[in-house]
């Protein structure tokens, strides 16, 4: 059976840690110019629906330097489920390619995509998840705090896609999470149902709260995202009015977190709404550090389910 990647669900506690540690051993070996070249005359397809910067370029990057070949299928070349049926695109790109990830607003076209393909999908971002993220945001971490068990995430802004990944993720691999949202703007119940599901298993704990100095204090990690995600523009103005002052991440904020807190961003981000200008650019955040990390996971996922 297709192993996919569809959400951080479909990997076990080890699958994540075995992940993480080819992603820094693939980062070592770069920093020390040695050929990994795992992946050679492997061919990875691309569908792109929405933007992108870091999830292209480090797919693109991560797979020549594994020394296979990536082909970028922009929204006009497929066209899903317009020019051809989702599960055609599926039975065709499966002949052709050795894996797809795929970036889309929909998450029900990344099932039903992997349902009728016979090579592994990736997730590269739908509306509902953003595992590709979480695996890199573990990995940076990692790197920051020597290890995951244990530690507590804060979350602050919208409920969204990105947020989605790290109730499952962080919950998967024993981290605390608490989620600091407006009402109605937390994550899916279903979502909270299986990360608690998760915390049960592993003796962690899932918070949810509108307080975002409640859900900061004690934090080792805080976490923020843009207002209003990719096809959610239209309601910016109004999420900015409801978000603001009280979910931007500021150093007013981040005073509630432990002192050696570090803060994530998964970019891009809008400097003066969900994270001050003076928090962006401080030692504390390590938006950079994830952004590279990126590379370095997508390269481990490809390596994993080839």
């Amino acid at each position: 059976m297709v192993k996919h990647l569809l959400s951080m669900q479909d990997l076990s506690p080890n699958e994540i840690e075995a992940i993480l540690d080819e992603a820094a051993g693939l980062k070592e070996k770069i920093r020390k110019g040695e050929l990994h070249e795992l992946l050679q005359d492997k061919t990875l397809g691309m569908i792109f629906e929405k933007p992108s910067l870091r999830t292209r370029v480090t797919f693109e990057t991560g797979m020549t330097q594994l020394g296979g070949h990536a082909i970028y299928l922009a929204p006009a070349d497929i066209q899903l489920g317009e020019r051809e049926s989702v599960p055609d695109v599926a039975r065709n790109l499966s002949r052709w390619v050795d894996v797809v990830m795929a970036r889309l607003f929909k998450h029900d076209i990344i099932v039903e995509l992997a349902r009728h393909s016979s090579v592994p999908v990736i997730n590269g971002l739908t509306d509902l998840h953003h595992p590709c993220q979480t695996l890199g945001d573990l990995l940076t971490i990692r790197e920051r705090k020597g290890k995951l068990r244990g530690l507590k995430l804060a979350w602050v802004g919208d409920g969204n896609n990105v947020c989605n990944s790290l109730l499952l993720g962080c919950t998967l691999v024993s981290m605390n999470i608490s989620v600091a949202c407006p009402r109605g703007y937390e994550p899916p119940a279903d979502i909270v149902k299986q990360a608690r599901a998760n915390a049960k298993k592993s003796g962690v704990k899932v918070e949810l709260t509108t307080d975002p100095k409640q859900a900061v204090g004690g934090a080792d990690v805080v976490y923020t995202d843009i207002f209003a995600s990719m096809g959610r523009e239209a309601e910016a103005e109004r999420r900015i009015e409801i978000f603001l002052p009280t979910y931007q991440v500021n150093k007013d904020l981040i005073e509630h977190a432990k002192s050696d807190a570090i803060v994530l961003h998964c970019q891009p981000w809008r400097l003066g709404q969900e994270i001050s200008d003076d928090v962006a650019y401080s030692p504390r955040c390590a938006a950079f550090d994830q952004a590279e990390n990126r590379l370095h996971t997508a390269k481990s996922i490809l390596t994993f389910f080839l």
